[in-house]
């Protein structure tokens, strides 16, 4: 039912998948559902609907991520970070968020499903540190653009980008970005069967 389901949304969009990625996600969901009875991870209490609310709404970042190393900072539940990992398996995807309950999950989802390019921390993004730097930083739900890009500041690399998905364009937000950040393109997001705006700003890291 579940893979039936993913597989028409799917057929919506131009995205490829193979017959193993299409099976982890379909588990991806099948644990979210299971854990969230007990440990409250996400509000989608439907499995149906966490198909397009979080796996749908995750993939269709995924053309135009550009690199091979990236942080989803604030990732909750490994969103959009698990899903993008599952079907970009050629890139490293570091899933960061603070609470312990979440990054438990995610490590126990890697696990079942074998993912080997997801690495899960626990911390709060301004506290973590790391010595390879990173081609993209993702949000999704995180915060505002402004605290996003002040918190994680220290994350990408020189001609790295930011990727913040949300519903508006932050309008207000994208007239005062820092120094040293320009906006790179604001992506219009089709997600099937989703209600509302998403927008997917793209900003590049430009130091000297």
């Amino acid at each position: 039912m579940l893979k039936s389901r993913l597989q028409s949304l799917l057929a919506q969009t131009s995205l490829q998948l193979s017959e193993l990625q299409i099976f982890q996600l379909v588990s991806l969901v099948e644990q979210l559902d299971k854990w969230n009875k007990a440990y409250n991870l996400t509000s989608v209490r439907d499995p149906m609907e966490m198909m397009v609310k979080h796996i749908l709404d995750s993939l269709v970042v995924s053309p135009y991520l550009q690199g091979k190393r990236f942080i989803d900072v604030g990732t909750g539940p490994g969103l959009p970070g698990l899903p993008l990992a599952i079907i970009n398996p050629d890139k490293q995807f570091v899933l960061l968020d603070s609470l312990g309950k979440r990054i438990t999950f995610i490590r126990q989802v890697c696990h079942l499903l074998k993912l080997d390019n997801v690495t899960a921390v626990q911390s709060r993004v301004e506290n973590y540190q790391q010595n390879l730097d990173f081609d993209g930083v993702i949000s999704r739900a995180f915060a505002s653009l402004d605290d996003m890009l002040n918190w994680c500041s220290h994350l990408p690399a020189n001609n790295g980008k930011f990727y913040a998905l949300k519903g508006l364009v932050p309008e207000q937000e994208l007239e005062n970005l820092p120094d040293g950040l320009k906006l790179h393109s604001i992506e219009s997001l089709s997600v099937p069967e989703l209600e509302g705006q998403r927008h997917l700003v793209i900003i590049d890291k430009n130091n000297p």
